[in-house]
């Protein structure tokens, strides 16, 4: 049988078969992974390579010709010199996988191993290490076991060389594998069946659309939503949508006073039914506060899986850039400083000495968002217990504006969502991230990574640099404005 699926189609239809018969079918239709996708596929190879540490002598098969693959690989099972094999290459009735390791035991059988660099196993890759453990078992080879090999969260990088035993988790799923079998088989037929068929079948969009992945394909399914859309109330349980939906209500309009709504929920409601925003008659209490100098901060950081610095773990947050705004006393212009790391040196001391001496002693400290500033400030003062005490100060300083504008404030620009990148053009109009090189979280993690890997003449460093420090200099202005905004309200 010629090879009909490759264990990524196979992956897609476990997914969704609408998705399945468009990647083979209409392929040109998807969309192009953006520079955040094509990084976490880099990191991911990083990750494989690294895994190959661990069988010194392992041979890999050359990408290219699948038969060429398959032939290779029979060869090098044949060779009982080679300890171990990567990216080996089987088929078993049109279906094709490469198996990141393939590893040799003493006793002759064979290990299968799939690399990924979650830190933990995920209910999909269950399917991902069936599917080959299915085709290479039916190939003839003697598995003895088809395992995952993940990240260890709990490994502490000394900051000599990655030990990579330690790196690393391997879990074997040998029999949870077996027992999904009879659905792996289930599913393979109903993907080769969709795939022969004149179109796409008609599948309703639905979380299947984002998990585990956001389908390249998600906007064909997916077209913009009215304005008023039932789907722009805030925290709508999905059972309530389908509720109203059976009722025949699309519209936040027409929802019926009497329906069930949470009291934020009823208050959106209203502020769309009316098309006009709605503020507490609390907010200017909360907002009365705050204790001048008011300061208003930002961080911007990465996460590699691979940690980089002394004490870090994998995924462990790398703070490299903050911006703060200050107003000494009411009505005063804010001063504006920042810090930014620009090179590959441990940016973590110098952060946090230059933020604990641009903050002084005494003023809140807005952000926007406590959770995410606060659990950086944590870690700090753990990797540095010398500056504990400072950093305990500052934690007791931070006054938190999501929850006062999720409690207090409702506009109906805000389509459900209470995220400063929502909240700000809604109620601060002239404030605009649009045109800016960098715009996100994401953009500046990427920007910074290849600000400090090198490879950028000094026009291109030049205009990272400045990126960057626009980016996040415009996150805490907007902190600034936004507060302004709500007093004058």
């Amino acid at each position: 049988m010629p090879i009909t699926i490759s264990k990524s189609k196979y992956m897609a239809g476990v997914q969704c078969l609408k998705r399945l018969y468009w990647q083979v079918h209409e392929p040109e239709l998807g969309g192009v992974p953006d520079a955040a996708a094509v990084a976490i596929m880099e990191q991911g190879r990083d990750v494989g390579k690294l895994a190959r540490r661990l069988f010194a002598g392992g041979v890999e098969v050359p990408f290219g010709d699948p038969e060429q693959a398959i032939r290779i690989t029979r060869e090098l099972i044949a060779n009982p010199e080679v300890p171990a094999i990567f990216e080996a290459a089987f088929e078993d009735a049109g279906v094709f996988v490469r198996v990141d390791i393939l590893h040799r035991r003493r006793d002759g059988r064979w290990r299968l191993i799939e690399v990924k660099s979650t830190a933990d196993l995920k209910e999909q890759h269950l399917d991902d290490v069936a599917i080959q453990y299915r085709v290479v078992s039916r190939s003839g080879l003697d598995l003895a076991s088809a395992c995952l090999m993940h990240m260890n969260r709990n490994y502490v990088f000394d900051g000599g060389s990655i030990d990579v035993r330690r790196l690393f988790k391997i879990r074997n799923l040998t029999r949870r594998v077996e027992r999904l079998q009879p659905k792996l088989t289930f599913l393979l037929r109903s993907e080769l069946r969709v795939l022969v068929m004149p179109k796409a079948p008609d599948i309703p969009p639905g979380l299947h659309c984002t998990n585990p992945i956001t389908c390249e394909f998600f906007d064909r399914c997916n077209p913009p939503l009215p304005d008023d859309h039932i789907g722009y109330l805030p925290r709508l349980h999905a059972s309530a949508a389908e509720e109203l939906e059976e009722m025949g209500v699309e519209s936040i309009s027409d929802i019926p006073d009497d329906f069930p709504l949470s009291e934020r929920q009823r208050r959106a409601c209203t502020s769309v039914q009316k098309g006009q925003p709605w503020f507490s008659e609390d907010l200017r209490k909360e907002l009365g506060s705050l204790k001048y100098p008011i300061y208003f901060i930002d961080f911007e950081t990465v996460n590699p899986a691979i940690p980089r610095f002394r004490g870090m773990s994998p995924y462990d947050q790398i703070p490299f850039q903050w911006s703060l705004h200050v107003q000494r006393e009411p009505n005063a212009d804010p001063e504006h400083l920042e810090f930014l790391a620009l090179d590959r040196n441990d940016p973590r001391r110098e952060f946090i000495s230059s933020l604990c001496v641009a903050l002084g002693d005494r003023g809140n400290i807005v952000v926007y968002n406590q959770q995410f500033e606060s659990q950086r400030l944590w870690e700090l003062a753990a990797w540095l217990p010398e500056f504990a005490e400072q950093i305990k100060a500052i934690q007791r300083r931070l006054w938190d504006l999501l929850p006062v504008v999720r409690d207090h404030v409702y506009h109906p620009a805000f389509a459900g969502s209470y995220s400063l990148k929502t909240v700000l053009p809604a109620l601060v109009p002239e404030l605009s991230y649009d045109g800016m090189a960098v715009a996100n979280g994401q953009d500046a993690g990427l920007a910074w990574e290849s600000l400090v890997r090198g490879g950028l003449d000094q026009v291109e460093r030049d205009k990272t640099r400045k990126a960057l420090l626009d980016y996040c200099g415009k996150d805490t202005l907007a902190l600034v404005r936004l507060l302004e905004t709500l007093r004058t309200l």
